[in-house]
């Protein structure tokens, strides 16, 4: 049963799992948790917050799950969706994890003790200098104001293509990339003021090879 589960759709594990079949949620909440939890952790720089956001988006899942229209987009859109609704609205009640303007002074507002998950290897500045430059990066990201954090943490640092991320967000494909390109710009200008030169010409090799 469990290998048959595993083959199966996203949307039959979902239906299955409405009809109360256990067993479906438990191998939806296998394929999917992984990345509901990464998103979380990288719009907030907190393991406890991703842990709650994600028990909170599967609790969610389980209530709400027959709202669910397949017309509108994919299961994973739909829990990513929920997830950032849970990660904003528990974001805002507590701003001293993030910098809420695009203007914040380089290093200010940014969390400390950063989960060592924040950054995975999809990384657009993973072959960059280890620790040090890695921590630099972590900051930068959640230094950024929201609306760019969000499209960082679907597209550059998730497995989300641009209309995936549209779709998540509810906003046209243009305005994920112009948001996706602003913020590449965001962290170049953070990390090259930071860092010096050497940041600011390997951050913009690393952009140029995706």
């Amino acid at each position: 049963m469990a290998k048959t589960l595993s083959l199966s759709s996203d949307e039959e594990l979902l239906r299955l799992m409405l009809a109360g079949d256990g067993d479906a949620f438990e191998a939806l909440y296998d394929r999917r948790q992984g990345g509901v939890y990464r998103f979380a952790l990288r719009m907030s720089g907190s393991a406890e917050i991703a842990e709650d956001v994600t028990h909170d988006v599967f609790i969610a899942l389980m209530r709400d799950g027959h709202q669910f229209d397949p017309a509108r987009g994919s299961v994973a859109s739909y829990l990513f969706g929920i997830a950032r609704h849970c990660a904003l609205k528990r974001l805002r009640r507590e701003r001293s994890f993030v910098s809420m303007s695009d203007d914040v002074e380089d290093g200010v507002g940014a969390p400390k003790g950063l989960d060592e998950r924040l950054v995975a290897d999809a990384d657009p500045f993973a072959d960059l200098t280890r620790s040090e430059t890695i921590d630099l990066v972590r900051q930068a990201i959640l230094a950024l104001p929201e609306h760019y954090r969000e499209v960082v943490a679907l597209c550059s640092l998730g497995e989300m293509s641009y209309e995936q991320a549209a779709s998540v967000i509810g906003c046209p494909v243009g305005t994920v990339r112009s948001r996706l390109n602003r913020a590449r710009e965001i962290l170049v200008r953070k990390l090259s003021v930071v860092k010096g030169p050497a940041a600011n010409s390997e951050p913009n090799s690393a952009m140029a090879a995706r």
